[in-house]
C-alpha cells in the first residue's frame, strides 16, 4: 500500500496550490483519508478529511472556507485545493488512510504518505 503526495511548491501568500494524493493498493473511500501539515518545529496538525470521496468532510477550524477536500474513487486519488494561502499555512503536507472505521475525520490513519513541500511567501 503507498500514498504518494504531489503538487507541492512555493507560492505567495494570497495564492493557491492544488495537491494531489494518489493511492496504490487498496482503497480508503470508505473509511476515510485525510490531509495533515507539519510546520518547522511544530507537531503535526489535521487539515482535512473526507469519506466516500468528499461527500463527508470535516476541516480544522484554521483553513475553512479556504481549503477544498475532493476525492475521485475511479483514479484512486484525494486532492486538498488551497486557495488564499497565509504564511502559517506553510509545512510539509502529508495524506494518510485509514483502514478501519473511526468516527470522526481527525483520527485513526495508520497509512502515511511521504509528504509534499508547501511554502508560502510574503
Amino acid at each position: 500500500v503507498q500514498l504518494q503526495a504531489s503538487g507541492g511548491g512555493l507560492v505567495q501568500a494570497g495564492g493557491s496550490l492544488r495537491l494531489s494524493c494518489a493511492a496504490s493498493g487498496r482503497t480508503f473511500s470508505n473509511f476515510g483519508m485525510g490531509w495533515f501539515r507539519q510546520a518547522p518545529g511544530k507537531e503535526r496538525e489535521f487539515v482535512a478529511g473526507t469519506r466516500w470521496n468528499g461527500r463527508i468532510t470535516h476541516y480544522a477550524d484554521s483553513v475553512k472556507g479556504r481549503f477544498t477536500i475532493s476525492g475521485d474513487n475511479a483514479r484512486h486519488r484525494i486532492y486538498l485545493q488551497m486557495n488564499s494561502l497565509k504564511l502559517e499555512d506553510t509545512g510539509v503536507y502529508y495524506c494518510a488512510g485509514r483502514s478501519t472505521y473511526t468516527d470522526g475525520l481527525v483520527n485513526g490513519y495508520d497509512y502515511w504518505g511521504q509528504g509534499t513541500q508547501v511554502t508560502v511567501s510574503s
